[in-house]
């Protein structure tokens, strides 16, 4: 009897985690499905019938997917707003992780101040997006910004350009201004990540003759590889979901000519400005598709470098 009172004791107390993990876990899954997983499985519904206004009509299939590929103006505006939200990822990829990477080791190096640097780069995406987009776009005015008084100030008038207003440039205001914005978010990462190398690993680098950029290249690198897979996934992510600032700078259309156009943009017009009575069939077919894309690109990535961490660390 005291054997079978001693196992069950044990059971009780091996199942108390397992309650207590349950109970913290629950109020997140409803939350999630409720605001998460419940829009999304409507989504997807809606994408697959007919719309008059909010009278839901015939199952369609996949009538409004093929709408939003070969009819205007869809069969324009989504590759020139998917090719954007791209650039978008690309140029965060080159400016804002790169220059919060060389940040992030330039910090790990000086020591007494890094918390001083760290809290200065990381305040403005403490900002709204949509505010920073709006003060960005004052600073840009050719008329009043002070970026361009500043460059006429210093002789540099050739280069004081219409930067929101000219479709070359205007895309490329928004990679520059996303960057900003986000530069202290990988460099708040990757400074983790350096703070996790053991001394032992820098100190066997340097007896074996790896300094400097070499041994950046060969040590320091593969080690944030973790790091940098989450960077670059999170990256793609709000790339694609990009909204706030892109409105801010080109309205609702996309302003000028489409140049600042991204997926976001399109969804937001086709579901509240189109004014077309099938408006929730084609805007659920947009949303479904930009959620399709995100999460198998996520899933690949993560995949992929997945099993690069594999190869280093064995």
């Amino acid at each position: 009897m005291s054997d079978m009172g001693v196992k069950t004791r044990k059971k009780s107390h091996g199942s108390m985690p397992v309650l207590t993990g349950t109970a913290f876990v629950i109020p997140a899954l409803i939350l999630f499905s409720v605001f998460i997983l419940y829009p999304l499985i409507t989504a997807l519904s809606y994408s697959f019938f007919s719309w008059k206004g909010t009278l839901r009509g015939d199952f369609i299939g996949l009538e409004n997917y093929i709408t939003i590929f070969t009819q205007p103006p869809f069969d324009e505006a989504l590759p020139n707003a998917f090719s954007h939200n791209l650039l978008l990822f690309a140029g965060a990829m080159v400016f804002q992780n790169s220059i919060g990477l060389l940040l992030a080791v330039v910090l790990h190096k000086i020591g007494p101040m890094k918390r001083l640097f760290q809290t200065m780069f990381t305040l403005p995406y403490l900002v709204s997006p949509l505010v920073v987009g709006y003060l960005w776009s004052l600073m840009l005015s050719p008329l009043f910004g002070p970026v361009n008084v500043t460059l006429k100030a210093i002789g540099l008038e050739e280069l004081a350009l219409p930067w929101l207003g000219d479709p070359t440039t205007a895309i490329w205001a928004i990679v520059f201004i996303t960057a900003w914005q986000w530069i202290g978010f990988p460099m708040l990462l990757y400074g983790a990540a350096l703070g996790g190398i053991p001394d032992e690993v820098n100190e066997a680098a340097q007896i074996d003759g790896a300094r400097g950029v070499k041994k950046f290249r060969l040590i320091t690198l593969p080690l944030l590889l973790p790091a940098l897979g989450t960077v670059t996934i999170l990256t793609f992510i709000g790339a694609m979901e990009a909204f706030p600032i892109p409105y801010a700078i080109g309205g609702s259309t996309g302003s000028p000519a489409g140049a600042t156009d991204v997926m976001a943009l399109l969804f937001y017009r086709t579901a509240f400005e189109s004014g077309d009575v099938g408006s929730i069939g084609t805007s659920s077919a947009l949303a479904m598709l930009l959620f399709l894309f995100i999460f198998g690109v996520a899933v690949a990535l993560r995949a992929l470098l997945a099993r690069g961490e594999r190869k280093i660390y064995g």
